[in-house]
């Protein structure tokens, strides 16, 4: 991998990495589909790995807000679900896997621009962990089902919720892909080599977080999504 383009990288995961940790979502959003733009062997795994310290950062920093009867659901769906996602990986090409980032990608985050209110309950919380489980298992996107459930609830524990059942979740897509021998060295160098710009965007973060307006900002995270997305559809 050449340096201008791990430069590149190491920008938009700075960016995204301080834009999940003001608002709660968006990381996934944004690098997926420049990576598979630039760099489409890199996902899951580098993405998967990149998010682990931004997720367990940010729900250590709020965890007095976590929703721990939602997390309990949402954890047992995505547990069911990972294997379903590693399915759909192995069932796909590379360039078809590029295409089902783009699709899931505008369609997540047109779901979540437009979805009505309504509140959290125990199976919603089972279905979004289940669908949560093969989409980020299968493509490293799993943010907007989760912002979907939690949409409405107050700052603190979208972030912190969301971020633990992140956490969680990539621990245990980790591990099966691991073991199903879909994690390679260069996957882990690059993870690596973009670490330190996830752990400096969320630090800076942290200074922000309780002034930003979640809702204009996730709007723009979730435009960027749309256009990233369409780009991988049509290109």
């Amino acid at each position: 991998m050449s340096f201008g383009l791990l430069a590149v990288l190491a920008a938009v995961t700075f960016v995204s990495a301080f834009i999940q940790g003001a608002v709660g979502i968006g990381f996934a959003l944004i690098v997926a589909p420049i990576v598979g733009m630039l760099k489409p062997d890199l996902l899951p795994v580098t993405l998967l790995l990149l998010m682990l310290p931004l997720n367990l950062h940010v729900a250590a920093r709020e965890r007095a807000h976590v929703d721990w009867s939602g997390a309990t659901w949402i954890t047992i769906g995505r547990f069911a679900g990972t294997f379903a996602g590693l399915w759909l990986l192995a069932a796909l090409s590379i360039e078809q896997l590029d295409l089902a980032v783009g699709v899931f990608t505008v369609v997540a985050a047109v779901t979540a621009l437009i979805a009505p209110p309504f509140t959290p309950n125990r199976p919603s919380a089972l279905g979004v962990g289940l669908f949560t489980g093969v989409t980020e298992t299968a493509t490293g996107i799993g943010g907007p089902p989760l912002a979907l459930l939690y949409q409405h609830a107050k700052a603190p524990v979208l972030r912190a919720t969301v971020a633990l059942c992140f956490f969680v979740g990539e621990v245990m897509s980790l591990v099966v892909l691991a073991i199903s021998g879909r994690v390679g060295s260069e996957q882990l160098l690059v993870a690596l080599y973009l670490t330190p710009a996830v752990l400096l965007g969320s630090a800076v973060s942290k200074h922000v977080h309780g002034r930003i307006g979640g809702r204009g900002l996730r709007i723009a995270v979730l435009g960027f999504a749309i256009v990233s997305g369409l780009f991988l559809i049509v290109r």
